[in-house]
């Protein structure tokens, strides 16, 4: 994890890393990560085939959370998109920050899918933005 809105960097660092990885399987017994050009990368876990890339960040959506917590998945369900809270998969939700990623994780390449996370979060800020001003415009119920 890394702080900041840095997605490219963290990206390349990431991408850097598997080289890294790949290169000394190779030196070490001469073989290569199986990839498949339509599947992708092939594992021993089929959930994993292709990219299995979950790309996400952590943000602050106070508009979205007052709005209801079953608003902000339906329209991450529009988006492509997977709310979680920050404690993980099953940890609940607490506040209102949440952990987004791409839905998707097969049939797409790992650009796809980290410019599907990016586009998406940059529209739910834009979108939560308004609905603070929103919401701080209506009257108070009594």
């Amino acid at each position: 994890m890394q702080k900041g809105g840095d997605v490219l960097g963290v990206f390349k660092r990431l991408a850097r890393g598997i080289s890294a990885v790949g290169d000394s399987v190779k030196a070490e017994c001469g073989k290569d990560f199986c990839l498949d050009e339509k599947y992708g990368y092939v594992h021993s876990c089929p959930t994993n085939l292709g990219t299995g890339m979950r790309a996400s960040v952590h943000i602050d959506l106070p508009g979205w959370t007052k709005e209801g917590v079953d608003k902000l998945k339906a329209r991450c369900e529009e988006l492509a998109l997977q709310p979680r809270g920050t404690r993980g998969e099953s940890g609940g939700q607490t506040g209102h920050t949440y952990d987004i990623s791409n839905k998707h994780r097969l049939g797409y390449s790992e650009v796809q899918l980290v410019q599907t996370m990016i586009d998406g979060v940059n529209k739910l800020y834009e979108e939560d933005l308004a609905l603070q001003k929103k919401q701080a415009e209506a009257p108070a119920a009594e």
